[in-house]
């Protein structure tokens, strides 16, 4: 387990909810609670956090959610237990997934790969633990192609890592460099903040 980023989200389990339930889910919640409406079969959700998606996901799914932090872990464990459906919570790094080989039908993230040290490494682990054409749904902010948001994001980017997320990757390309076919990509703000949708190949 990488602790350096165990750490750093152990640190910051204590203030999350105060930096992002009110603003950023009111703004996004109807975009997420669409989003997560695809769920279906055995899903497994990467980075579960305090838990503040779990309010937007359907009833009555079978769910497994990870995360780094086993104090983020802690504090998402009332909104599991308010969840109309199983949520299995395990503390777990994306890069090495203790899971079977095509053990999930889906795989969600959100607001994830902006904070995984390697993600195209953590990409190809989520590919081997999807059956073939599984699906990966993810819902990211990234790096913009346009002036002067790019400026922006990469300069912003050099404080906002030591922090937590960075704000500048190329998340679409990395999914294909991680050998999953990308399907859809529908940009939600400009072209940061988006959904993406992958799938695992089939042998």
């Amino acid at each position: 387990m990488d602790l350096v980023t165990k750490h750093k989200w152990d640190n910051a389990a204590a203030s999350f909810d105060f930096m992002n339930s009110y603003g950023p889910e009111k703004r996004w919640g109807p975009v997420k609670r669409e989003f997560f409406s695809a769920m279906h079969g055995k899903i497994l959700f990467l980075a579960v956090g305090t838990g503040l998606d779990i309010p937007f996901f359907p009833p009555n799914q079978d769910i497994v959610g990870i995360d780094i932090s086993a104090k983020m872990l802690e504090r998402a464990k009332a909104r599991v237990d308010r969840y109309p459906g199983t949520i299995e919570l395990h503390e777990m790094d994306v890069h090495d997934l203790p899971f079977p080989d095509a053990s999930f039908d889906q795989v969600f993230t959100s607001c994830t790969f902006c904070s995984v040290p390697n993600p195209v490494k953590g990409l190809e682990t989520l590919r081997r633990v999807l059956k073939p054409g599984g699906e990966l749904r993810m819902f990211e902010h990234t790096g913009s192609r346009y002036f002067p948001f790019n400026v922006l994001l990469n300069v912003m980017n050099n404080v906002s890592k030591r922090l937590g997320p960075e704000v500048n990757r190329d998340t679409v390309s990395n999914v294909q460099r991680a050998g999953f076919r990308v399907r859809q990509v529908n940009h939600v703000f400009l072209d940061v903040v988006k959904t993406i949708v992958a799938e695992a190949p089939q042998h």
